[in-house]
């Protein structure tokens, strides 16, 4: 918008696209900033699952920026129109900028709910039809500090044809326009900035035009929506992403929805991606799930020993079970499914493990218990297990971007992608 506090300060560019930088001036007092590349915090109605507020805040470096999403909030619009002071407030949050989004990134919404004047969110009592009007009602209720702008997101699936994803591109364009229009006029979303939203399913000239349309208008940043796990290989993805790119000003940051694996992370963060959504330890803690891959770049022995990539015992174990999965497979994945990156402790062999989750982790979790009482936890329903799950997922993914944004100032990113993904495929840990 004219006049948007929110600076984009780039420190670095590796090899053209990788960017290294602080998004400054968030929030209505602009006094918030949030490293790049980086993530949001993840919250269902403006909490993070499993955790309370003071729980939450026994982690550190915390990201700045709380996402919330329409699909949580739409159904209770009227009671929020009651209490009147925003969301933030009904939610007990505090020294936190407010990001909305349209929909829940671990929860896949039904489709062929669209039309050319409204789109559908789901929530807990079903369908919700929102009308432009109707979403910047919602917006001036919730009084985020910058949301993302309607749009129709139905075309990520490979079926839609040309024909509908040029269509969902004039509708998001369209959307926009609207948007821009009762935003430009609204006393109470002042100070409040907007992100367009690039869409064009799998078609690269739709995805150029859409970028280099929403370009025009004035928004503070941009979403790249419709390129979600499961939606296409990781190849397909980085092409349309180096593509939309191309035309998008390099001074405002892009926010990819729907991508959390730190593998496909990588390779986004490599084609030019900003930010990132944090639903990634959530569905690795629905799972049971704890997350465990390595990402210590230090050349310092002493420390390269922590974080052992017990990713790979998983990887073992699947190769026994005649599922052997390449650990850095760019292919497409099911975000359901369990990845290489995590380790099921509900499996029996975790019952006399007494190792913490991830040696050397400094979380809450592993500083004070071990698989074995996890696993405990987990086979006899306790609701602990989410709740130390919750913790050490959060502050192992966490972990990874602050060691994301360090292997790009210290030139060592390669060095990270082969934390992560291991040397030339999978190296195997051997269970002591």
């Amino acid at each position: 918008m004219a006049g948007s506090r929110m600076q984009l300060e780039l420190s670095r560019v590796v090899q053209g696209r990788s960017r290294l930088g602080v998004l400054k001036g968030l929030g209505r007092t602009g006094q918030h900033s949030l490293e790049i590349p980086g993530c949001l915090l993840y919250t269902h109605f403006g909490t993070v699952p499993h955790l309370t507020q003071d729980t939450l805040h026994t982690l550190i470096s915390l990201p700045s920026v709380t996402q919330i999403t329409l699909s949580h909030i739409a159904e209770h619009q009227e009671v929020l129109e009651e209490f009147k002071d925003g969301f933030r407030k009904f939610a007990g949050l505090h020294d936190t900028v407010l990001y909305c989004s349209l929909h829940d990134p671990a929860t896949p919404s039904p489709m062929g709910y669209t039309t050319n004047k409204t789109v559908s969110v789901w929530g807990s009592g079903g369908r919700i039809e929102l009308t432009v009007a109707k979403f910047m009602a919602l917006q001036k209720t919730v009084q985020p500090d910058w949301y993302q702008s309607m749009c129709d997101g139905e075309t990520w699936q490979n079926s839609a044809s040309r024909k509908r994803v040029r269509k969902s591109v004039d509708r998001t364009l369209a959307h926009l326009d609207e948007c821009l229009l009762v935003h430009q006029k609204s006393k109470e979303l002042e100070g409040v900035e907007v992100f367009g939203v690039v869409e064009g399913g799998d078609i690269l000239e739709e995805r150029v035009r859409s970028a280099r349309e929403t370009a025009k208008r004035p928004v503070a940043g941009f979403c790249l929506d419709g390129l979600q796990t499961g939606s296409m290989d990781q190849t397909l993805r980085t092409q349309l992403i180096t593509a939309m790119i191309k035309e998008l000003p390099e001074d405002k940051p892009r926010l990819l929805h729907g991508v959390g694996r730190p593998d496909e992370v990588l390779a986004c963060v490599e084609a030019g991606v900003d930010l990132f959504e944090n639903f990634f330890p959530f569905l690795a803690t629905e799972r049971g799930c704890a997350l465990s891959f390595g990402f210590d770049i230090s050349t310092d022995p002493e420390r390269a020993g922590r974080a052992p990539p017990t990713v790979l015992e998983l990887n073992e174990e699947k190769a026994t079970a005649g599922e052997s999965q390449q650990n850095g497979d760019l292919n497409r994945h099911d975000q359901t499914q369990m990845t290489p990156f995590e380790m099921n402790l509900k499996e029996k062999r975790y019952q006399d493990d007494f190792r913490p989750l991830v040696e050397g982790c400094g979380c809450y979790c592993c500083k004070n218990h071990q698989r074995a009482y996890l696993h405990h936890l987990l086979v006899t329903n306790e609701l602990l297990a989410g709740v130390l799950l919750m913790i050490h997922n959060t502050a192992h993914y966490h972990g990874f971007f602050g060691a994301l944004r360090e292997a790009l100032a210290t030139d060592k990113l390669d060095v990270l992608k082969k934390r992560v993904l291991g040397d030339g495929g999978l190296q195997t840990e051997r269970k002591e």
